[in-house]
């Protein structure tokens, strides 16, 4: 889901203007894909393409040195990239991979939806990051589900409010029927209604022990799959970053904003038909707990 300043403005939730679209990109004749593999001229050989016996040696010690360093910064002896006290690598810019911490995965649920985090940075962007995978499921779309994730989700002082303004949202007929569905949120016959978000990584903005700042990336996949379907799945991708307080002992949203991207570059993949889609989205169940 795509959400304005006020957490339910314009961006994604307008799923039929430009802002959402899929990451293939086909690249004008003449440009080269960035990510293709280089080809190369000819060699001494005469043969284009092949390298020279130079060439070949060079690329082999590449090899051989990048092998060794993978190795070496494997050790775990501390002289690969920096680490926190509990174990967990962190990247040059500080952002940091899940790594095990001693501390147990929640094992409690709120509306469905994991509850129960750590009191710790680690714990904000686990609840962050499942947080995202809520907001932009396909319960947002039934009165019932909805009013369940927004209890669920944000801070007791803030849910009523943010309630009243998603029913506005999703209750209206004019949006509905822009997605493609009915006047209730029901998925027309012979077609499969995708919204669902994948988090790709988390990254602790500001963190002051009671409440925090988490960004969230993530890619979206909205859209009907069906033969007819005028709103084809597809995918983007976008940026959120929740605003959460420690409250009730655990982790709940006060407020949140999104950009668009980071996108990646496209490959050339064929689009699966409309059939495969549905079935792979009734075949794979998402997941309910992120990170």
């Amino acid at each position: 889901m795509s959400l304005g300043d006020d957490g339910y403005g314009s961006g994604h939730n307008d799923y039929g203007d430009d802002r959402h679209h899929g990451t293939r990109t086909r690249l004008p004749e003449g440009e080269v894909d960035p990510y293709a593999p280089t080809r190369r001229g000819s060699g001494r050989s005469g043969r284009a393409g092949r390298p020279s016996g130079r060439n070949l040696i060079t690329v082999v010690g590449v090899v051989v040195l990048l092998i060794a360093a993978i190795a070496f910064a494997n050790r775990g002896d501390g002289s690969g990239s920096s680490s926190d006290d509990d174990g967990s690598p962190r990247t040059p810019t500080g952002a940091r991979a899940t790594a095990p911490t001693g501390t147990k995965p929640v094992d409690g649920k709120t509306g469905g939806i994991a509850s129960g985090f750590a009191h710790s940075e680690q714990g904000a962007q686990s609840a962050a990051a499942n947080f995202a995978v809520a907001l932009g499921g396909d319960g947002m779309f039934k009165t019932d589900s909805r009013h369940a994730i927004v209890n669920a989700v944000y801070a007791p002082d803030v849910a009523a409010a943010r309630q009243g303004d998603l029913d506005k949202v999703y209750s209206d007929p004019e949006f509905l029927k822009k997605i493609g569905l009915d006047a209730n949120g029901g998925t027309p016959k012979g077609m499969t209604f995708v919204s669902r978000t994948s988090p790709v990584g988390t990254k602790v903005v500001k963190y002051e022990g009671d409440t925090a700042s988490i960004a969230v990336w993530f890619s979206s996949l909205f859209g009907l799959a069906g033969e007819s379907s005028t709103n084809p799945v597809s995918e983007s991708w976008y940026t959120n970053t929740f605003v959460l307080k420690w409250t009730g002992d655990d982790w709940k949203v006060t407020d949140f904003t999104q950009k668009d991207g980071p996108a990646p570059v496209g490959r050339d993949q064929a689009a699966s038909s409309a059939k495969e889609m549905s079935d792979a989205v009734e075949g794979f169940g998402g997941f309910t707990y992120a990170r």
